[in-house]
């Protein structure tokens, strides 16, 4: 991947992981507590055993997110958080879930666009 496409595309994830952030405060989604420490270590998919997909989102996908980004390390190929999402907020038919799934969306498509992250 060209170098300067991979800087457009950090800077285009920095921004959807921002607006997913504001979106999951604005509807009242974000927790000023974080959940205990045992909780934060599932190996489930989605820590589906442990955590809401709002806290997984906020406590774990978030920050590794940043932390990928800040540290230039590689980014994940195919995230596929979009239908989780889907299954999340469609199911429980919350009010605002539409704008949450097309950020997720958003960071699916973006983060799928190339095979390789090494930028």
């Amino acid at each position: 991947m060209v170098r300067g496409m991979g800087a457009r595309m950090r800077d285009e994830l920095r921004t959807l992981l921002t607006q997913l952030e504001t979106e999951l405060q604005a509807q009242h989604r974000w927790e000023s507590e974080p959940p205990d420490a045992a909780a934060l270590q599932s190996r489930q998919p989605f820590a589906v055993d442990t955590l809401s997909f709002d806290q997984w989102l906020q406590w774990l996908f978030l920050p590794r997110m940043h932390e990928l980004l800040m540290r230039q390390l590689p980014l994940p190929c195919d995230c596929a958080i979009g239908p989780m999402a889907e299954e999340v907020y469609r199911a429980a038919d919350a009010v605002g879930s539409d704008r949450i799934i097309a950020i997720v969306s958003q960071i699916d498509s973006l983060l799928g666009t190339g095979s390789t992250r090494s930028n």
